[in-house]
């Protein structure tokens, strides 16, 4: 068996650990076996426990629903559900913030206080 390690430093951290034993497999056994990978990453802990209580009640382990979550986006080329950007941080509306912030530091304008708005 090989081992063939690849580490990369960033602020996630991931390792791969590939294990194939090409010497020893035909061409046809290698497209038959799947080759095993092991993924290293960091998670916050909360949201790894609020996973793991939503696997458990799929009956699912976390390396199951990780390896679905892997294998529709290797098949869709896709994240498989939306992601989207806060709305306040669109470009439109932090020209909009950034030219009442001007006002406001020339004196042209004063901040007035208000009531929350729940959204």
């Amino acid at each position: 068996m090989k081992e063939k390690e690849i580490d990369w430093n960033s602020e996630m951290r991931f390792c791969f650990t590939l294990y194939i034993d090409c010497d020893t497999m035909s061409s046809a056994e290698r497209r038959m076996i799947m080759a095993q990978t092991m993924v290293n990453f960091r998670i916050d802990e909360e949201v790894k426990r609020k996973m793991e209580s939503a696997c458990k009640e799929m009956g699912l382990s976390l390396s199951t629903a990780f390896n679905i979550f892997a294998v529709k986006v290797g098949n869709e080329r896709r994240i498989p559900f939306e992601i989207s950007a806060d709305p306040f941080y669109s470009e439109s509306n932090m020209k909009v913030l950034e030219e009442r912030a001007a006002k406001i530091e020339s004196g042209e304008s004063v901040p007035k206080e208000h009531e929350l708005i729940e959204v």
